[in-house]
């Protein structure tokens, strides 16, 4: 049986679609550990390692922009805008460029988060592509306004093409997708055991004093850390390099450690609106504390995701940035839904996956 060879192209923007991704991969690999994953993919190396444990092909690849921004909350539209408009012009050679990698490869399936001309080139090819997300690109930019409805209509239609699309939850309707299988969430789990993380880093302080900040790949500018100094007795972690160094504060700085594997020590997950933190969180059942972000269309839709199936806090950027954090003193609210969400993501996928690629490829 010839091996099967995978190629998961991974969008641009930020650090939640690659860990996704890698966390489907992984269990991909784990169920057939003969599997060649090719990750197409601009992450850096150590953030996909840190997911996958075995081997894959690193092709660092960037096929789209997502939201050109200078810290997880501050976007820049006008920059977008410009580097779309120059990837529609040279869609043609980049399209060109990964067929000829995809034919000699012998690439028998492309399953893409959520870069749009992966369509493209998997039609080229003549490979089929299927999707993995819960929103499109598409989505975001309409929001922006009239001066992106061109570029929008023109990713919708890419998106027309892929011939089927893993919705997860916390989704946009996603209307230009027509073959869709909605599944549930995805994310890693923990490496390490509670006594393990806490002896480790030398965390004693109990799980309701303990708080996870987490704000992407790319930070947050002006996180109001002295405020951390009303709560002596808390223990934060973090992993921004930039933070102060605070007695109560410690930053993670090994990249073999992921936020989810302290999330089962933490009483609370401070962050901003992000598919994989609100996954993760809620696979674990570890409460969000999110600020909001109206500018960000996605946003609505993951806050009303966690508000139904997680207990939480939202809270708007005045009271993040300028209240004085009473907010951690205050009782959670609780998930709107009594049902609880479904957690099978990783697997739904890779076993639709590999019965593509193992029986019928």
């Amino acid at each position: 049986m010839k091996r099967p060879i995978l190629y998961i192209a991974i969008t641009n923007h930020g650090f939640g679609h690659a860990t996704r991704c890698a966390a489907v991969a992984a269990t991909i690999q784990k169920l057939c550990p003969d599997i060649l994953l090719i990750i197409v993919s601009t992450a850096p190396r150590w953030l996909l390692e840190s997911y996958i444990e075995g081997d894959f092909i690193h092709r660092p690849r960037g096929f789209d922009v997502g939201v050109v921004q200078k810290d997880s909350l501050a976007m820049d539209k006008a920059t977008t805008l410009e580097k779309l408009l120059e990837i529609k012009k040279n869609q043609n050679s980049i399209i060109a460029s990964e067929v000829n990698f995809i034919r000699q490869n012998r690439v028998q399936l492309i399953l893409a988060d959520i870069p749009f001309l992966a369509t493209k080139f998997a039609k080229a090819a003549g490979v089929p592509c299927w999707m993995m997300s819960n929103f499109g690109f598409d989505f975001i930019y309409r929001s922006w306004g009239e001066i992106f409805s061109e570029v929008a209509d023109w990713i919708s239609d890419c998106y027309g093409q892929c011939d089927r699309l893993f919705r997860l939850p916390f989704y946009e309707p996603m209307e230009a997708f027509s073959n869709i299988t909605d599944v549930g969430l995805t994310g890693g789990s923990p490496h390490y055991s509670d006594e393990q993380i806490r002896a480790i880093w030398g965390i004693t302080a109990p799980k309701e004093k303990t708080i996870l900040l987490t704000f992407g790949g790319l930070g947050l500018q002006q996180i109001p850390y002295k405020h951390l100094q009303k709560f002596p007795d808390w223990q934060f972690i973090t992993f921004d390099q930039s933070a102060p160094d605070l007695p109560n504060i410690i930053k993670i700085n090994d990249h073999k450690y992921r936020p989810v594997d302290f999330m089962p020590i933490c009483g609370r997950v401070v962050s901003k609106p992000g598919f994989s933190t609100f996954a993760e969180a809620t696979r674990l059942g570890v409460p969000i504390v999110s600020i909001t972000r109206d500018d960000f269309a996605e946003a609505a839709f993951l806050l009303a995701g966690i508000s139904q199936y997680n207990q939480h806090q939202i809270l708007t950027p005045s009271e993040f940035f300028d209240g004085n954090w009473d907010f951690l003193l205050q009782p959670l609210q609780q998930p709107l839904s009594s049902e609880p969400i479904a957690k099978d993501g990783n697997e739904a996928i890779a076993h639709e996956v590999l019965s593509f690629l193992v029986v019928d490829g």
